[in-house]
Order: structure tokens, then sequence, then C-alpha cells
């Protein structure tokens, strides 16, 4: 038994969640409208306030399927009410981010700068010169993005350099020695 799957998603009072019987489902909320086709072979049911999902079998394709088509709805419900936040830190002597409108400029060591048009549906802010916040409602695009800006610079295990996730630990190593 899927022990995320069996867990009913409450479904706020500004939260309308409709899925049609091709499972495609579409989540409107505060901040905006999420869709997503979800697999075809699980069973949504929606009753009130709760959203409920099970499987036709214990197949291993419906059991890998389950806890997934869960966490997909429970993520576009949570996005439309409270969004998702990815912050980014920058290390390193004149490494650096700013933003020009919607555009984040970043110089990272290159002899030209990096120039990134923030996506639909994205929203980056840069807090000082070394703190980049990424927030939107889908969490996927979130992610996806933050992966996409570190990748430019990933931090480094002699000094740390680079762009790293907030919560990131850099595994340091040790420098040559002497003799």
């Amino acid at each position: 038994m899927s022990r995320i799957g069996v867990k009913p998603i409450n479904i706020p009072a500004n939260v309308e969640v409709n899925v049609d019987k091709n499972n495609f489902a579409v989540v409107k909320g505060p901040k905006g409208t999420l869709e997503q086709q979800l697999p075809k072979s699980m069973i949504i049911d929606i009753q009130g306030a709760e959203l409920t999902v099970s499987r036709p079998s214990d197949q291993k394709e419906h059991r890998s399927l389950h806890g997934l088509t869960r966490t997909l709805i429970n993520n576009m419900v949570v996005g439309v009410t409270e969004g998702y936040q990815k912050v980014l830190e920058i290390v390193g002597v004149g490494y650096r981010a700013q933003k020009q409108g919607k555009k984040l400029v970043l110089n990272l060591g290159f002899s030209h700068p990096v120039e990134m048009e923030d996506p639909q549906g994205i929203e980056t802010a840069v807090e000082g010169t070394n703190k980049i916040i990424i927030k939107g409602i889908d969490k996927q695009q979130v992610g996806n993005y933050a992966a996409v800006i570190r990748d430019w610079r990933r931090p480094e295990p002699y000094k740390g350099k680079g762009i790293k996730y907030n919560d990131e630990v850099v595994k340091r190593k040790a420098g040559k020695t002497g003799k």
C-alpha cells in the first residue's frame, strides 16, 4: 500500500479542482491556474473538499503511479494557493547578480555577463548582489529554472565559489600541501 497515495488531499475553499474522464486536471486558485495530464489508469475521486487517488490493481505500474499522481495534484493545489520559491546564493569575489526589467544579469567570471530572460510564470528577484530568489506556482518549473541558473557556475570544492542553493552544503577538499 502506498503511504503517500492513500492520503487524502484537502482542497481549500478558494481553490477549484476539475478532473475530466481522461484524468486531465485543471486547478484554479488565487495565484493562477495549473493544468496537467495525469496517468489515465489512476482513479481520482473528489468528494466535497477532499480529493482521493486510488489505483485499479496492485500491478507494479499502478503501484508506482499511485503516489506520483497524488503528489502531482497536491503540488498543483499548493502552487495555486501558496506558490513555490527557491533561493540561490552566489559565492565568489566579483560574482554578482542584478535585475534589469525581466532579465537576470549574472557576472560569473566570464568575459561577458550572462543574461537570462525570466520564463513565463516565473519571477526572479535579487537581494543584495549575491542572493537570487525564484518564485512561481509550478514547482517543476521553479526547480528547473533554478537548476539552469546554477549550471552556469556550479560550486567548486576547493574555495566553494559558484552558485549554490541556499540550503546546499558544499563538501570542501583540502588544497595542495607544501612538501
